[in-house]
């Protein structure tokens, strides 16, 4: 089956960032936790919607949170297989030949080399806009096809169609058009003056249109997918009304989620400037330095956790060994804890809408980002768990990965919760 609508994308994919969370997980413990059709799974950190593409494939229900609102959106497309594929297939195409007419009144070609953009005024993003993007991640003449593809859309706008061209268009924007490269962080690879957007953006929509012939038939499976915290996800789900978690949250490292999705959150208009990224990484779980702000205080969750404090020392105290004095560097000490201290903060809040018995799935890894002081998360976070209430049935091992800078191997593991009721009950 083709992958913009499903999970099993290979590794370039656009739903790059949630490579750490295999689809396969999911059909797996919803399997060990046996979840009939009655069961409402919940990813608090659903990203582009693994879990929820997965469960409703299930026919299980589910409710994904999310703050970052281009992954929001990625998940609600994903999840609505309602649209009737000859429909879309009809409007894309005449989505297709409006974005053409104008490229051909510019005296463009839809095909990279085939140009000639003398005397042509470029579009662009505006200057707040456009200082939000990693700098060449796209160049000045794809990004006016894009635009002009981008107007297409707009102007031609089709309920219940122009969602999902929509998301084909962010999925060929990074790499197809763009200039990015996934590793283990984002960056820019080759600058190429030139690229085709409305024809990969054509052939993205048909992989789409196969993939509903197929999961139209079940679309009747309910997922909400909700914009929130996860660190204060009982102010978004509804109390008592989740039967199991599968998720995977953030990691703590230096990797900064914002800018994976940086590109297509700028050309779809969901970061304008400074102040909306800003409001935006504010709801985040503080998991890398570049979303830390003066006034965090998750920290306080662990004051009293002596592993955690631990921890932290010893980063810092390997900072004046080593003579990094870097600001950010200054501030891994205090983003581990309030890395740790955001997830007992979302444990905390969690409580209030599990059901008694529910059991909870969490893929985490090791992390040796920190001047190569080992964190073994998924143990820290088992402790926190048992500190909240929860039980720990187990931490399975589902593989290991080389640590960038020593090569050390590194766990990625799935830490195992039961949830037995508030003691009230």
């Amino acid at each position: 089956m083709n992958s913009l609508l499903t999970c099993d994308a290979p590794a370039h994919d656009w739903y790059r960032f949630v490579l750490s969370f295999p689809p396969h997980l999911v059909r797996e413990y919803a399997g060990r936790f046996e979840l009939g059709e009655d069961a409402v799974v919940l990813d608090p950190f659903c990203g582009t919607g693994t879990t929820l593409v997965e469960s409703k494939k299930l026919g299980i229900a589910s409710i994904g949170v999310e703050a970052m609102p281009m992954s929001k959106f990625a998940a609600e497309v994903k999840t609505d297989w309602s649209p009737d594929p000859d429909a879309l297939a009809g409007h894309a195409d005449l989505v297709a030949e409006k974005a053409s007419a104008t490229l051909a009144a510019d005296q463009l070609r839809d095909e990279p080399g085939a140009y000639s953009a003398e005397g042509l005024r470029l579009r662009g993003l505006d200057a707040d806009a456009a200082k939000l993007l990693i700098k060449h991640s796209i160049s000045p003449l794809p990004l006016h096809k894009s635009l002009v593809l981008r107007e297409a859309l707009r102007g031609e706008h089709a309920a219940g169609i122009s969602d999902h061209e929509m998301l084909a268009f962010a999925r060929v924007l990074p790499t197809e058009v763009g200039n990015l490269r996934f590793g283990p962080e984002v960056g820019v690879g080759s600058v190429r003056d030139d690229a085709a957007v409305v024809a990969p953006w054509l052939d993205r929509v048909r992989s789409m249109i196969e993939d509903l012939r197929v999961l139209g038939e079940r679309d009747e499976t309910a997922v909400s997918v909700v914009a929130g915290d996860a660190r204060a996800v009982s102010s978004c789900v509804p109390t008592e009304s989740v039967d199991a978690v599968i998720t995977s949250p953030p990691y703590p490292n230096e990797k900064d989620y914002s800018r994976t999705v940086r590109l297509e959150s700028v050309l779809l208009g969901y970061l304008t400037d400074r102040a909306s990224l800003r409001s935006t990484k504010r709801e985040l779980l503080r998991s890398n330095t570049r979303g830390v702000y003066r006034d965090d205080d998750d920290s306080a969750w662990v004051a009293d956790d002596k592993r955690v404090q631990e921890l932290s020392a010893q980063i810092e105290e390997r900072r004046i060994a080593l003579g990094k004095d870097s600001g950010f560097e200054r501030m891994y000490h205090r983003v581990t804890k309030l890395y740790f201290g955001g997830m007992a903060r979302h444990l905390s809040s969690l409580r209030d809408v599990l059901r008694p018995g529910a059991r909870l799935a969490y893929v985490v890894g090791d992390q040796a980002s920190y001047l190569r002081v080992m964190i073994r998360t998924g143990q820290i976070l088992a402790s926190i768990a048992e500190r909240c209430g929860y039980e720990v049935e187990g931490i399975d091992l589902f593989r290991t990965r080389p640590a960038t800078a020593t090569r050390d191997q590194l766990r990625e593991e799935v830490l195992l919760l039961r949830w037995p009721g508030h003691k009230s009950q």
